[in-house]
């Protein structure tokens, strides 16, 4: 009997047959990201609690199989798939909120549990869970952490990282162990939880998080801005932080980002002539909004702008948000293939960073749309090829290349919010020097002593996956 016949008999008697599958199609769906990349997994396994990690690990590691633990598999850099093989262990089942203490301000939740109905239950509660990755529907809490998942209100409240408070994880050997408390301050140790947030799954498995949770803002509104191009909406970006606003999200959308959600909405969604658009939001009191939207609308108009809107109503709001969060499957849709890079620079050197795409594209021949976050330098920007054709990759992989170079250049960083995984391995040496390679690698190897756990992520001489 093979290693993969015993593991998945051992499986179903412990766990119950649901719980354990070498189907070939569940074996390729969950070996698969976003991006439909990755490699099917050997057996598929779904536990329920962190007993059942605890022993799936230890059974692992007995036969010698390495383990890549997924989430809702919403990643866009190969994080939570196998590169050759091995167990999936997906922790969707794992999707209770366990605890929402209201008194101390937090949330304790199993890994599974959605993004957003994590933000739906502290709202409830006269809460709130600021973190707001644009797959909030789709994405995990578990996966927000492994990833360190940001999200347009990341200017005004952080990222995923800030509201990790402590978590419980189970290592490669099966030992448990729990980092961190409820306290807001806790500064004994070294700190492990931090450790974990963006970790990838390299260093354990997330079992249970304590997550914080701030007051719920009472009002909230937003602007949209329609400038002629990216300049001047960089422009109104500096112009607002220069008057000592700062709004809970500055998101830029360009124009062949733009264009693309007006043809995946089948409408217009901005003035003629429009060659980047900001949406901008502020929250607060309803005097404190009102003035800030006030400075905004005042700051914007100082240059040349073609029109600013303000929503109170929710609902409006929502029509608004709901084409920003599009706007990666809008996209999606315009090409075979769409390369995403979360690129993060100074919020100064925006302006720059956008110089550098439009070269790119002049240079590589290539569409490359970009969005994100203005507020905090954080840019998606999306190289659009056709996969089939072998040119149009390899040029895609140079102006990668130039791109990351680029950013670091600018003292920026190759990922923003969506971690390494294999996709940008062989690019790491660009950002870290080889003594913190191997720093980093020798953290792994006390985690992780076999390499056992979700191999072939991060380092630089990670192998390829098969897609």
């Amino acid at each position: 009997m093979s290693i993969v016949d015993r593991l998945r008999k051992a499986c179903a008697s412990y766990l119950g047959e649901t719980a354990v599958s070498i189907d070939p199609q569940v074996r390729r769906d969950y070996g698969t990201d976003a991006l439909l990349r990755g490699a099917d997994a050997d057996l598929v396994v779904w536990p329920s609690s962190t007993g059942d990690v605890q022993w799936i690990m230890r059974q692992a590691t007995e036969a010698g199989m390495p383990v890549v633990t997924r989430g809702a598999g919403t990643g866009y850099t190969g994080g939570a798939v196998p590169t050759s093989g091995g167990m999936v262990v997906c922790v969707e089942r794992m999707n209770r909120i366990l605890e929402l203490d209201v008194r101390n301000q937090v949330a304790v939740v199993q890994p599974g549990v959605i993004t957003a109905d994590l933000q739906r239950a502290a709202e409830a509660a006269g809460l709130w869970y600021p973190p707001d990755p644009a797959s909030l529907h789709r994405s995990s809490i578990g996966g927000n952490i492994a990833e360190g998942a940001g999200g347009p209100r990341a200017v005004k409240y952080g990222t995923t990282r800030r509201y990790v408070l402590g978590l419980e994880v189970v290592l490669a050997s099966g030992t448990v162990i729990r980092t961190g408390s409820r306290a807001v301050k806790n500064v004994v140790g070294y700190d492990l939880t931090q450790l974990m947030v963006g970790s990838e799954g390299t260093l354990g498995i997330i079992t249970e998080a304590t997550m914080r949770l701030v007051p719920r803002p009472a009002h909230v509104a937003t602007l949209q801005v329609f400038t002629d191009g990216i300049d001047a909406a960089v422009a109104v970006v500096d112009r607002i932080t220069a008057a000592g606003i700062t709004p809970s999200t500055i998101e830029v959308v360009d124009a062949g980002s733009l264009a693309a959600a007006e043809r995946y909405a089948g409408r217009t969604l901005a003035p003629s002539g429009t060659g980047a658009l900001l949406i901008i939001e502020v929250d607060g009191t309803e005097g404190g909004i009102r003035d800030e939207a006030r400075v905004i609308v005042e700051a914007a108009r100082l240059g040349p702008v073609l029109g600013v809107d303000v929503a109170h109503d929710p609902a409006t709001r929502d029509a608004l948000w709901e084409t920003r969060r599009s706007m990666s499957y809008a996209l999606r849709a315009s090409a075979p293939r769409k390369i995403n890079h979360d690129v993060s620079v100074p919020r100064g050197r925006l302006g720059e960073l956008y110089r550098c795409i439009a070269a790119l594209e002049q240079a590589h021949g290539l569409w490359i749309p970009s969005f994100g976050h203005a507020g905090d330098g954080n840019i998606h920007v999306n190289i659009m090829i056709d996969p089939d054709d072998a040119d149009a990759v390899a040029r895609a992989e140079r102006a990668t290349s130039d791109l990351f170079e680029a950013v670091v250049s600018m003292q920026g960083s190759i990922s923003g919010e969506h971690g390494i995984g294999f996709s940008k391995a062989r690019y790491l040496p660009i950002e870290l020097a080889p003594d913190v390679v191997a720093l980093m690698q020798r953290v792994k190897a006390a985690f992780d002593p076999d390499g056992r756990l979700n191999p072939g992520k991060i380092w630089p001489d990670a192998p390829l996956p098969r897609v």
